[in-house]
């Protein structure tokens, strides 16, 4: 049953970025363990088009086909927080845990950047699933 598997939100101000690709990668690579979703304090008109178009090379995932930037007050009560790095004020949402991730923004930057943040978001996704797994995070 969906309902019983915890709610990941990752954050960031803009939601146009890391946290969309953390949405898809957490929806890719941990959907059976919890369900992702990503919110901004601020939205953006599309998802960063470097993101965009790394994510479909790297994994063949579309966001622009399954995502769009949205606010965190659009969110469902959320059980994890994780905060991408938002260097002066990282928007609040109510949580039973709550971590940061302390990722530098890659917009703007080379993909060879992008792909660093890229498989540390993979890294870290697949981090967070294995630790609810065994237990180590209780939610």
């Amino acid at each position: 049953m969906n309902s019983s598997k915890p709610k990941v939100a990752f954050i960031c101000v803009h939601n146009s970025c890391r946290s969309q690709m953390a949405e898809a990668l957490g929806k890719h690579f941990a959907a059976d363990v919890f369900e992702s979703y990503s919110a901004g304090t601020e939205t953006k008109p599309q998802i960063n088009q470097d993101a965009v178009r790394l994510i479909k090379q790297i994994y063949g995932i579309d966001m622009e086909r399954t995502q769009h930037s949205k606010l965190i007050t659009e969110l469902p009560q959320i059980d994890i927080v994780v905060k991408m790095g938002c260097n002066v004020v990282c928007p609040f949402l109510p949580s039973k845990h709550e971590e940061d991730w302390g990722l530098d923004d890659p917009t703007g930057k080379e993909d060879i950047e992008f792909r660093k943040i890229i498989d540390e978001i993979e890294k870290k996704v697949k981090n967070l699933k294995s630790r609810l797994m065994n237990g180590e995070l209780k939610i």
